[in-house]
């Protein structure tokens, strides 16, 4: 009897059928870890994010902090006096190591960050940010050496860190699906594999992608209160809500929305010129349900209108869709703040912001969160609230959410003012003026859209190459600002000729610029006789006629931030392999 092996698929096929298995295993377990966290200050993170710029591939390995027999002895107490006050220049201790990071300050953007760790350790930021505690940061770390640090000063540092963290910030985090591509451990940034994540239109809890800046804090719900202030809060009304103030007091809405990375696909990017930021594939995004009370009836409930954002008279004289002066801007809000309990050691919040415009329309469906797909919002989503911000980058959807400021500036929260900012393709880290090239603060999304199946470097197995056979394309397409995905272009011959794809009924039912979820599409391709090898391409069009461009170079900045290239994966095709056995054998 003819048996056919087809030996060269068990790999793709083994490694799926695990992947799906340990995913719906996985259901059943639940996290019942909690603990209370500590956070390293955002100091370290400028620190070694910009020493890391600076280093060479090819330079030989570096300990640091080791001790130097050729170097003299400081005293903590002596290094607490070089902060940079006073020229005393700008001192920071790693281990036995005691370095001087005053002309590295003077040559680099960010020089008020480092300087919160000027005069201590930076040992707390390894602690936090564990990805940054490698080789090419202590090239350059060790360059900018001067001494050591007194033996009994490193064993009361040491002993400080030990009461501090424990076993580690990251110790308590909750426990994640195995199923999760892992591209940070700590602090925990991870993707569904591609062949799950359209599997279903709404995306698993477990399986949704998982963007951490900092450890997941832990929250006594009992003493949980979402804190409101700013530019025209009324005193005399209520500025703190508990969560049952919230599920009690307002009307509940869901909102099916997609959220994904502003860095989602960088990894393609990496391939043109190396970048900056985790190593995402395509699967940094995920689409839930979100349920919550709308911000524009929280902000209503306290006297705050769309009229607290018009400017009122001014000399400069311009229309109400114009920005006024600043004197007049000052007075309005401009924009609404978000600060999360995730706090590093200095109590620095992660925060972000948004246009008071989207907070205050109630068609933008802004919601302050507390459930995700029908269930309390998990310790990695957000507990115990998340506002979720439909068509926006997932940065600015703040999660542990627990103070709002309504302002006339944007967040003053590192990660609003330097990151998640677009750069021109022409400036990268070599440049020491590279911020002022730095963009608006990302808010909507360009249109995108990406192949998950199949995968690249996959094999189609077919009978016979000189014979037509069929191929089934699967994907995501997805649009910024609330914008319909109006078609999916697919091509297998690297662009030659095009098919439109069959958009997903869930992705087409949504409402006119509220199109806030994914479209999945899907079409079976005809191979012709003789092909060897699929270029697959997709590309999508939005209801604003906005079309992904067609490759990634125009488009690259350093940070690896807004891929919305033309997704391509190659495909090879080949004969599936017979075996003559007899039946008797």
């Amino acid at each position: 009897m003819l048996i056919r092996t087809a030996l060269r698929r068990l790999p793709r096929l083994s490694a799926s059928a695990a992947s799906i298995q340990v995913a719906y295993q996985w259901k059943s377990r639940q996290d019942s870890t909690t603990a209370r966290v500590f956070a390293a200050s955002v100091a370290g993170l400028a620190l070694t994010s910009a020493l890391c710029e600076q280093a060479k591939d090819d330079e030989p390995k570096v300990i640091p902090g080791l001790i130097r027999p050729d170097l003299p002895t400081f005293t903590f107490e002596e290094v607490q006096k070089h902060t940079g006050a006073h020229k005393s220049g700008t001192w920071v201790v790693y281990r036995h190591g005691v370095y001087d990071i005053t002309k590295f300050i003077a040559s680099h953007p960010g020089g008020t960050k480092i300087l919160l760790a000027a005069g201590n350790s930076i040992d707390p930021f390894w602690q936090l940010y564990a990805a940054h505690n490698h080789a090419d940061v202590h090239k350059i770390l060790e360059t900018l050496r001067i001494g050591n640090l007194r033996e009994e000063d490193v064993k009361m540092l040491e002993k400080l860190r030990k009461e501090r963290y424990g076993d580690g910030p990251y110790s308590k985090d909750p426990t994640r699906h195995p199923a999760l591509k892992v591209n940070s451990s700590t602090p925990f940034n991870a993707e569904p594999p591609a062949e799950l994540l359209m599997e279903s239109f709404i995306t698993p809890n477990d399986l949704f992608f998982v963007r951490n800046h900092l450890p997941v804090p832990e929250v006594d719900i009992d003493k949980y209160t979402l804190k409101i202030t700013g530019v025209g809060v009324d005193s005399q009304k209520q500025l703190e809500f508990t969560l049952d103030d919230l599920k009690s007091k307002f009307k509940h809405h869901t909102v099916t929305t997609t959220v994904q990375c502003a860095g989602n696909r960088r990894a393609e990017m990496s391939g043109v010129k190396q970048v900056n930021g985790l190593s995402w594939d395509t699967t940094a995004l995920s689409t839930a349900n979100w349920t919550g009370v709308l911000l524009s009836d929280v902000l209503a409930s306290i006297g705050i209108t769309d009229e607290d954002s018009r400017h009122g008279e001014c000399e400069c004289e311009v229309g109400e869709n114009m920005e006024a002066c600043d004197d007049c801007n000052a007075a309005v809000i401009q924009h609404v703040q978000f600060e999360g309990l995730d706090a590093d050691t200095e109590g620095n919040p992660y925060g972000a912001s948004i246009p008071v415009a989207t907070a205050l329309d109630p068609r933008k469906d802004v919601l302050l969160a507390f459930e995700m797909n029908g269930e309390t919002i998990p310790r990695d989503h957000g507990y115990p609230l998340r506002v979720i911000v439909p068509g926006t980058v997932g940065a600015r959807n703040v999660k542990f959410l627990h103070r709002i400021v309504l302002s006339s500036e944007e967040s003053p929260s590192f990660w609003q003012q330097r990151d998640y900012k677009g750069f021109p393709p022409n400036v990268d880290y070599s440049r020491t003026d590279y911020w002022k090239f730095a963009g608006d603060s990302i808010q909507e999304l360009p249109v995108q859209s990406a192949i998950t199946e199949p995968k690249n470097g996959s094999v189609h197995l077919v009978d016979d190459v000189s014979d037509s056979s069929i191929v089934t394309v699967k994907g995501y397409a997805w649009s910024g600002g609330g914008r319909n995905i109006i078609r999916v272009d697919i091509s297998v011959d690297g662009g030659k000729t095009w098919t439109p794809a069959e958009l997903h009924e869930s992705g087409k039912r949504q409402k006119y610029n509220r199109a806030w979820a994914w479209t999945p599409w899907e079409l079976d391709v005809e191979v012709p006789p003789g092909t060897k090898k699929l270029d697959i391409m997709c590309k999508a069009v939005d209801a604003s006629y906005n079309v992904q461009p067609d490759t990634i170079a125009p488009i690259w900045n350093m940070r690896g931030v807004l891929n919305n290239a033309w997704h391509r994966v190659h495909v090879s095709v080949e004969e599936s392999d017979e075996e003559e056995i007899d039946e008797d054998d």
